[in-house]
């Protein structure tokens, strides 16, 4: 262990006190003198004293061991939340018609999207007409067939051959129904309608566009941005610096100044093959909506890094002459200058 570990341990120990910058400046003077003699900064210089009163008008920290974080930066996108992503497939055929949408549009739910003339969709308007008409038809001749049946001039054999042929009409007439339901359809022809409220971040179609419903194309994916993923590169050196759970903050190119807090909350188990790197991924809410898909990332990832070191407020430190030292206040009154080694700085605590 290093000496100067050993000295702020004993600091630590000693419950020895840390005064802040403001206090350092109070004494720079002094305190140029003794850092520009490193040899004699290693004993206690008793030559200060601390007022009653300077000394409850300064803040004090005081060392505390603590488990080290390590701090570092990665890279990523953004990209839609999955499970919030809806892609939009044709139940028919047929040619595209009044393509009402672009990429990046904001859409609603049950908002048509696009038009489509398509001859199947005729013909599934056609059999629910048809359905209806039998169901009107075949529940007349079971109506007509219970009178005759009740004036004997019908045999239980009619009645129920009536009342099972209403029957089969009436389910027909729901499965006609139900086809034209799902394939929405207005006076212009088959409507494709957005089944969640989002952004376009898709577009595979345009006006004139020959359609097949057996095609495994998309037309459109939906996405609600109310919050999203940043899919994290992880080199293989920082593969053992991460886990699951550790806190990240994300700055992006468009907004340098604005901070998203979110948890890495998966990590694969693989390398990507093709840039050797591992990908982890990250959920954070998206007020506003201001992340979009595909923006470049900056992450922040504080984690722990398997040691303990003495750690104080980096407030507390006074860098001069390539070294950093601490005022320690030694019982009431009395303060000496203590030279010490940082190892690392995350946010405003510092550690060493």
């Amino acid at each position: 262990m290093p000496a100067v570990n050993l000295i702020l341990i004993y600091i630590m120990r000693s419950t020895y006190k840390f005064l802040t910058i403001a206090f350092a400046l109070y004494t720079s003077g002094f305190l140029m003198q003794g850092c520009h003699h490193p040899d004699e900064g290693q004993e206690k210089d008793t030559r200060f004293q601390v007022t009653d009163s300077l000394l409850n008008s300064v803040l004090i920290d005081t060392v505390k061991e603590a488990s080290a974080l390590s701090q570092f930066t990665l890279t990523g996108s953004i990209a839609p939340d999955e499970n919030k992503m809806v892609k939009v497939f044709p139940m028919v055929s047929g040619v595209a018609q009044n393509v009402s949408v672009q990429l990046g549009d904001v859409v609603h739910k049950g908002q048509t999207l696009a038009v489509m003339k398509s001859a199947e969709m005729a013909g599934f308007t056609k059999d629910y007409v048809s359905s209806e008409a039998d169901v009107r038809n075949t529940r007349r001749i079971m109506e007509s067939t219970q009178d005759m049946y009740k004036g004997g001039l019908a045999s239980q054999k009619d009645l129920e051959q009536a009342k099972s042929d209403y029957q089969k009409a009436l389910a027909e007439s729901k499965r006609a129904g139900a086809v034209v339901s799902i394939n929405k359809s207005g006076s212009n022809g088959y409507e494709l309608r957005a089944p969640i409220s989002g952004f376009v971040v898709e577009k595979n179609l345009t006006n004139n566009t020959q359609v097949r419903a057996d095609n495994g194309q998309n037309l459109f994916t939906i996405a609600d941005l109310s919050t999203v993923y940043v899919l994290v590169n992880v080199y293989e050196s920082d593969i053992s610096k991460i886990q699951t759970g550790d806190p990240v903050k994300v700055t992006t190119l468009s907004y340098p100044d604005k901070v998203f807090n979110g948890k890495i909350d998966r990590i694969d188990n693989m390398l990507d093959p093709d840039n050797k790197v591992m990908h982890a991924r990250i959920k954070i809410d998206n007020p506003g909506n201001s992340l979009k898909p595909g923006m470049f990332a900056n992450i922040q990832i504080r984690a722990k890094s398997g040691e303990d070191l003495p750690e104080i407020n980096a407030q507390a430190l006074v860098f001069d002459n390539d070294r950093n030292y601490v005022i320690v206040v030694d019982g009431k009154a009395k303060v000496h200058i203590q030279p010490v080694t940082v190892a690392k700085t995350v946010e405003d605590r510092a550690k060493g």
